[in-house]
């Protein structure tokens, strides 16, 4: 698909991918979290953490894979992005969970690049659970 110009989003770096799709995807639960009715900054960032962490996330992906949810060319998104030779991960987590992490957030942020944002929605609808 177009994003600007002659550049296609199918050609965009994976970690550039991400690092969009994390943006996103944390915006996105920030909003759900406040829309909840959650006022406490401290309150808000432990439920975030839910949804945020590596772990939340890789949760989330495996989830979709194994229902079905994404489609084909979405599961080549994140596998594109996930197989990545990235740069280390954090301590918090292992690598896999890591990659399976960044591997959404790539999809993400390629879905953006694509201007679909009703397809964001849904997936972000899945796993916050609405």
């Amino acid at each position: 698909m177009k994003l600007i110009d002659n550049m296609n989003a199918e050609e965009v770096n994976s970690l550039v991918l991400a690092y969009l799709g994390d943006c996103i995807y944390e915006n996105y639960v920030r909003h759900y979290l406040v829309a909840k009715g959650i006022a406490n900054v401290n309150d808000l960032q432990k439920e975030a953490i839910k949804y945020v962490s590596a772990t939340a996330q890789s949760n989330a992906i495996h989830k979709m894979i194994d229902s079905n949810f994404l489609n084909d060319e979405e599961i080549a998104i994140f596998t594109r992005v996930r197989n990545n030779k990235g740069h280390g991960h954090p301590k918090s987590c292992d690598i896999v969970t890591y990659k399976n992490a960044t591997g959404l957030e790539g999809l993400i942020g390629y879905l953006d690049l694509c201007s679909n944002s009703e397809r964001i929605n849904e997936i972000m609808k899945y796993i916050v659970g609405d």
